[in-house]
C-alpha cells in the first residue's frame, strides 16, 4: 500500500510541475480533459494517496516490514 500510495504521489507531484512550469497537465491530455471520468478518478486517487502519505511523517506508524539486521 504505501508503494501505490508513494507512486500516485509522484506522479500528482510531477503533473503539478508541468502545469506550474509549462501550464500543461499530463492527466488530462492523457485521459480527455479535467472534467473527464478517467481523469477526474486520477485526481481522486492522487489526493488520497497524499492524505495517506501523510502518515509517513509520523514516527509511531505501524509497519509490516519484517527486516532481519
Amino acid at each position: 500500500m504505501d508503494t501505490l500510495a508513494l507512486i500516485l504521489v509522484i506522479i500528482g507531484a510531477l503533473n503539478w510541475g508541468l502545469v506550474g512550469l509549462f501550464r500543461f497537465d499530463l492527466v488530462a491530455a492523457l485521459f480527455g480533459g479535467q472534467t473527464a471520468l478517467l481523469s477526474r478518478i486520477i485526481y481522486s486517487l492522487v489526493g488520497l494517496a497524499g492524505l495517506y502519505a501523510i502518515t509517513f511523517l509520523m514516527g509511531n506508524r505501524i509497519t509490516t516490514n519484517n527486516k532481519k539486521d
